[in-house]
């Protein structure tokens, strides 16, 4: 039964657009049930005992599903699951039409004139969402300007948090502050020249989140360590 099940799903994959391909997974757009989607597929690892394979395919699908239901209880805009389907691994999600990334969205404000005034309410909003989502102990895992889109109007700042494909639940502060960590990273380098624009998002993040105090500390530190490994080199 579950071969004939992983068959069909290869079937319906094989008539939907291609998105990307990436170590982990095929990302596709179609439609199911007659509503935009985009399906998430984990291929299996050869190099992998199938039993291992098969655990952690299961136990990484829960836990994104899990990390998306959390935050989408808690009023944090994620994109809605249709289905999981742990025989072919994949996730049905839906496709968050007439958006843009919020990394393409960034550049084309910064051009042609490098201006960045315009960016502090878009990072007061993300710090905003990244503290709710912090507060009830979700850790993105992948936090970049690129796994965050904006729906249409784009001025409206409607945030959506997507890709929680490294997600897991922990209420460490160093989790939390390494999740900072790892978005500041990306963001600047990204993003030349934001260097006060993500501090405005780091004060969003303080004054809204509950829990902020140990986490800033971790951040802190966690920078203080990736400042000593660069120098060792």
């Amino acid at each position: 039964m579950e071969a004939g099940a992983e068959i069909r799903a290869q079937m319906y994959l094989a008539g939907l657009e291609l998105l990307k391909q990436g170590a982990e997974a095929r990302l596709y757009r179609g439609r199911f049930l007659g509503r935009a989607a985009v399906v998430k597929e984990r291929f299996r690892k050869a190099y992998r005992h199938p039993a291992l394979e098969e655990r952690l395919s299961v136990r990484r699908a829960a836990q994104e599903v899990r990390s998306i239901l959390r935050c989408r209880r808690a009023g944090i805009a994620a994109p809605a699951v249709f289905f999981v389907d742990y025989v072919s691994n994949c996730i049905y999600l839906e496709d968050i039409e007439q958006s843009t990334t919020v990394r393409d969205y960034i550049l084309s404000t910064q051009q042609p004139v490098k201006d960045v005034s315009k960016l502090y309410s878009l990072a007061e909003k993300i710090g905003h969402i990244l503290a709710q989502m912090h507060d009830e102990d979700v850790i993105h895992g992948d936090l970049t300007t690129s796994n965050m889109l904006l729906r249409s109007p784009f001025e409206e700042l409607n945030l959506v948090v997507i890709d929680f494909g490294l997600s897991f639940i922990s209420a460490l502060p160093e989790d939390k502050g390494v999740d900072l960590y790892v978005l500041e990273k990306a963001f600047l380098s990204t993003h030349p020249n934001t260097e006060d624009v993500f501090k405005a998002l780091l004060r969003s993040y303080s004054s809204t989140s509950k829990k902020s105090g140990p986490v800033i500390k971790k951040l802190d530190e966690v920078r203080l360590r990736g400042r000593k490994r660069s120098m060792v080199g």
